[in-house]
């Protein structure tokens, strides 16, 4: 997934879940967040930050905050990215487990369930339920960095669908490069993380992929170790 109009700036602080205060070009300027989530480890005051700037001139808020360098890492903070990201690289065989995908539509309605995806390959249809992962601790990428009653209905929704034939994987798209496996954040929502694991032994797909992110663009990268 590519950007445009990217630029960087220096983060100051955060306002709410949707705005935050941004030294840019310089002056001191409020930007739209692209990501509801804590980013407490991320959204440090003087951290250099980028930042793409809106087309519509009747925004409020003409930048949008999409990256935050961690050290010398690039973390992609954008919450609306993981979707298209998987969906592209289904199409292009990207995802080794499951393979090129020759039918892939998005946010397919399923029972009382809506999931990420809908993919049909020659051998097997299925969906997918992506989440993406910011949360990163000495090499281990975490989720989730806040409570989720709805992502562990996701978990439960895509066993449902596994008992009815499906191929059902949850995906987890590390917004970032260098880390060495994935494990769920149990201590930040144990319930998420054990219904993690009944969905293991009850034949959902948990995988996890890293990004190769830059400063105008993301794309799927390896896989990542699951540790359940």
């Amino acid at each position: 997934m590519k950007y445009h109009h990217v630029i960087t700036g220096k983060f100051i602080k955060r306002v709410n879940r949707f705005l935050a205060h941004v030294w840019l070009e310089g002056a001191e300027q409020i930007v739209h967040v692209k990501n509801t989530g804590r980013l407490k480890e991320l959204l440090i005051p003087g951290a250099e930050v980028l930042l793409e700037q809106s087309g519509n001139p009747e925004r409020k808020t003409p930048f949008s905050l999409i990256g935050v360098y961690k050290g010398e890492t690039l973390v992609n903070i954008d919450s609306q990215v993981p979707n298209p990201v998987v969906y592209e690289a289904l199409t292009t065989g990207a995802v080794r487990e499951i393979g090129p995908a020759e039918h892939v539509r998005k946010e397919v309605k399923y029972g009382n369930s809506r999931f990420d995806l809908y993919y049909e390959t020659k051998s097997k249809k299925g969906f997918i339920e992506v989440k993406g992962v910011t949360l990163e601790k000495e090499g281990v990428a975490l989720f989730p960095d806040a409570p989720t009653v709805r992502g562990t209905r996701h978990i439960y929704e895509m066993m449902e669908a596994v008992e009815n034939g499906y191929q059902g994987t949850i995906l987890f798209l590390i917004q970032m490069i260098g880390v060495h496996c994935f494990t769920p954040h149990s201590e930040m929502d144990p319930e998420f993380a054990n219904a993690l694991r009944v969905a293991s032994q009850r034949g959902v797909q948990l995988l996890a992929y890293d990004s190769i992110v830059t400063t105008n663009d993301i794309v799927i990268g390896k896989p990542v170790e699951v540790r359940l």
